[in-house]
């Protein structure tokens, strides 16, 4: 129990790297803030949004914030309750991944927001029929959720830590000691432990299908080209676990590479990941090959021109390196061993997860940018749509305040459960406490 407990608390202390680290996001959060302070005094027309494409990076952003949060689900709730105790070292990483992407996803609607100050009127005027009303209802639903599954399960660790605090700086000690909630492995206190976590992981099923379902609907229910598909939720659902599935691999890397966790993150963790995203990415090649080949086939003339503009217009290069480079390659190279190792695979990890993105790039924007009517009498930026300087930092913004919430939460808590890391070996976790 002393190795670890060692092992998986040791990175729990203020050092050099630490600061270097963030006092860099803090410095690149800063730069973000101010172009968002320009876009708040001018409007967002120093973005490039226009009349004709008015989501833009914000929209296909939020979009892939909500898609990654939701592989909490998937490596806690699915893979869990189905009895793989392999996924036991990985539902901490997976559930903090979660919280950080479900929390953020709200601000990046903020973002697009010209008159954010009016954000109270979307709950004080809130209507049942508006699709932003279920949005707004599930992404809060599945952050409780899915804060509740990351607390809970660490309730016995915060215990262990601060009973066992070592050389762990002397100011955490309090806060663990009010995490811990006074546990000290009573049978009754496990008890309700297992009971809370399972309702939440039956819980969170539903909530993470509907977070990303309801956010398909938001699309799907209007007659556009492109998104007038009734595949829309699945679809996304699907991508959803592409995206998650990458995020947790590379973040498992990370950490075992920072965290020296080499003997709990083998390669037996990455293996086995690399076999749920290479299944997921099946799936989701799937709903892919159906958003193109009925449209294809009936090719309307709306339809027509959108598909032309993706695969061999505007946005053919950005299309193919996203389908190829993206999601077809990595399903090929996936489907070797050896391509399943902790190095390769977090690089196919990294091309799946920046391809995951400009899909819903591709999502959002060609669909706008060929309305109805035809776009005549304008200026010719809003012809074309370019995301300006301003815009592409505002959209970092983002990313950096999950870095910075997953920093944080890695660092001052065990990215491993340490209890059940101990059982798993038949360790009493009492004993270590009482010692």
């Amino acid at each position: 129990m002393d190795k670890i407990i060692s092992d998986l608390s040791h990175h729990i202390r203020l050092n050099k790297g630490f600061f270097l680290w963030m006092g860099f996001l803090v410095l690149a959060l800063l730069a973000c803030t101010y172009a968002y302070i320009l876009q708040l005094r001018y409007g967002l027309g120093v973005a490039g949004l226009r009349d004709y494409i008015s989501w833009g990076l914000y929209i296909s952003n939020f979009v892939f914030f909500v898609a990654s949060s939701l592989v909490g689900m998937l490596i806690s709730a699915v893979l869990g309750l189905i009895g793989l105790k392999w996924v036991h070292p990985i539902t901490r990483i997976a559930e903090t991944i979660a919280v950080a992407f479900a929390a953020v996803a709200g601000l990046v609607i903020v973002m697009d927001m010209g008159r954010p100050e009016r954000l109270a009127n979307v709950f004080i005027y809130a209507r049942f029929q508006s699709p932003i009303l279920w949005d707004v209802t599930v992404i809060t639903t599945y952050f409780v959720i899915s804060l509740l599954l990351l607390f809970i399960p660490m309730i016995p660790d915060m215990a262990v830590l601060h009973k066992r605090f070592g050389s762990l700086p002397s100011w955490l000690k309090p806060v663990y000691k009010t995490l811990s909630l006074n546990w000290t492995d009573h049978p009754e206190q496990n008890r309700i432990i297992h009971r809370s976590v399972y309702i939440l992981l039956i819980l969170i099923i539903p909530a993470a299908l509907s977070i990303h379902t309801v956010t398909s609907w938001l699309f799907a229910l209007t007659v556009r080209p492109g998104w007038d598909s009734t595949i829309f939720g699945p679809y996304f659902v699907s991508g959803a676990f592409v995206a998650g599935s990458a995020a947790v691999i590379i973040a498992m890397f990370v950490f075992r590479k920072s965290y020296k966790l080499q003997d709990y993150l083998t390669d037996l963790h990455f293996n086995n990941m690399g076999k749920v995203l290479v299944l997921v990415a099946f799936v989701y090649l799937y709903f892919n090959i159906n958003e193109y080949l009925v449209p294809g086939y009936k090719l309307k003339r709306a339809d027509a021109v959108h598909l032309s503009e993706l695969m061999t217009g505007h946005f053919a290069l950005m299309f193919w390196i996203v389908q190829l480079g993206g999601l077809l390659i990595p399903i090929i190279l996936l489907l070797f061993r050896s391509m399943r190792r902790p190095l390769p695979l977090t690089l196919i990890s990294i091309a799946v997860f920046i391809g995951a993105w400009f899909k819903r790039y591709l999502i959002v924007v060609p669909t706008m940018s060929h309305p109805f009517l035809p776009i005549q009498h304008v200026p010719e930026n809003f012809r074309v749509y370019t995301p300006t300087l301003i815009e592409i930092a505002i959209t970092l913004f983002s990313f950096i305040l999950v870095l910075i919430i997953i920093t944080l939460i890695s660092k001052f808590f065990p990215v491993i459960p340490v209890v059940e890391t101990a059982r798993d070996k038949g360790l009493d976790p009492l004993k270590r406490i009482e010692s």
